[in-house]
C-alpha cells in the first residue's frame, strides 16, 4: 500500500473534501484527487460516495479511516522523536472538555501545560455532549461519569459531589413547604432528596430561577435569590466564609471527572504528557484539591 496515497486519504477524510483538505494543508486539489482514486484502485474498494456537494466516507472508507488514521500520527511522531533525537512531547494535542471544568480549571491547566510544553499546540474544545473521538480527531477527551465505553480506556483523576446551599437568611422548611431554587435544566416544581445531619429529608422546590450554567446559579445563589443544587468544589469558600450555608449532601449524587483516549492507540507522548500533569494538579483527585485550584 502507497503510504503518500494513504496519507492523503486520511487528510481528505478527516477534513470532509478534498477542496477543504487542498486549502487547509496548501496541497493542491488535483492532487489529492488523484491519490485516493490510485489507492481506490489499489484496493479494488471505493472509498468514498461523491456527490455533487458532498463526498461522504463509505462503510470501506471509514474502516480505513479508523485503523489507519491513528497510526499515521504514530508514524509522525516517531519520525519527528528521532529526528530531534528527543522524545519531548510535541505537536498538536486535541481536548474536548465539559463546560464547568473548562470555566473553573482548564484555562489555568492549559496555561500550566503550553508553559511547561511549549511544544505542544494545545487545543482545548468546551462541550457537553458526547463526542466521536476518532470521528471528530480528539486526542484525549474529558467527561463527567461517562458511560461504559469498550473502545475507551483512562481513569478519573477528579470527585465532586452535589450540596444544597441556600444564603443564611433562608430558612431549611419543613418537607411539606417549599423554598425558594435556583434550577439548571427545565422548569417546574420539583423535590430534592438531601441527607442532612439529622437524617435523609426531602425538600420541595419552587423553581423562581431556571439557568443554563452551573457558574450562572452559584451566582444567583450568592445574590441571595434562593437555594440550588451546586458541586461543593463551586461553593466551599463560601461555605468557609459563611456567606452560604450548607443544608446537606444530594443524595446519590457522586460526580466523577475522567480522561479517557481510544483503547487500541498506542498513547502518544503528548497525551502521556497532560495525563501526567493532571495527576501533578489533582494528586488525591478530592474536591477540596479541585476548589483549592479554582480559588473562590
Amino acid at each position: 500500500m502507497d503510504l503518500l496515497a494513504l496519507a492523503d486519504f486520511n487528510l481528505v477524510a478527516r477534513h470532509g473534501g478534498f477542496g477543504k483538505a487542498a486549502r487547509a494543508t496548501g496541497r493542491p486539489k488535483a492532487t489529492l484527487s488523484r491519490r485516493v482514486t490510485e489507492l481506490e484502485l489499489a484496493l479494488q474498494l471505493r472509498l468514498f460516495e461523491r456527490g455533487a456537494r458532498a463526498l461522504k466516507l463509505t462503510e470501506e472508507g471509514r474502516a480505513l479511516y479508523e485503523r489507519t488514521a491513528l497510526l499515521l500520527t504514530e508514524l509522525d511522531e516517531t519520525a519527528a522523536a528521532i529526528s530531534s533525537g528527543s522524545e519531548k512531547p510535541r505537536g498538536r494535542l486535541r481536548i474536548s472538555a465539559p463546560l464547568l471544568f473548562s470555566q473553573t480549571a482548564m484555562g489555568k491547566i492549559s496555561a500550566g501545560f503550553a508553559l511547561k510544553y511549549p511544544d505542544v499546540r494545545l487545543e482545548i474544545t468546551t462541550e457537553d455532549r458526547a463526542v466521536d473521538m476518532i470521528e471528530e480527531g480528539y486526542d484525549l477527551v474529558i467527561r463527567v461519569n461517562p458511560p461504559l465505553d469498550e473502545s475507551l480506556v483512562g481513569r478519573a483523576f477528579l470527585h465532586d459531589r452535589l450540596v444544597v446551599v441556600a444564603p443564611p437568611d433562608i430558612v431549611l422548611p419543613s418537607p411539606s413547604q417549599p423554598v425558594p431554587g435556583v434550577v439548571r435544566g427545565g422548569a417546574g416544581s420539583e423535590t430534592w432528596n438531601v441527607m442532612t445531619t439529622k437524617g435523609p429529608t426531602k425538600i420541595r422546590i419552587d423553581p423562581v430561577l431556571v439557568l443554563s450554567s452551573l457558574i450562572m446559579v452559584r451566582d444567583a445563589v450568592r445574590a441571595g435569590v434562593g437555594a440550588a443544587r451546586l458541586p461543593i468544589s463551586l461553593v466551599s469558600h463560601d461555605l468557609a466564609a459563611g456567606t452560604l450555608m450548607h443544608w446537606g449532601d444530594v443524595e446519590n449524587s457522586e460526580i466523577a471527572l475522567w480522561a479517557l483516549y481510544p483503547s487500541r492507540r498506542l498513547l502518544s507522548s503528548r497525551v502521556s504528557a497532560f495525563l501526567d500533569f493532571l495527576r501533578q494538579a489533582f494528586p488525591k483527585g478530592t474536591p477540596e484539591e479541585l476548589a483549592a485550584y479554582i480559588g473562590g
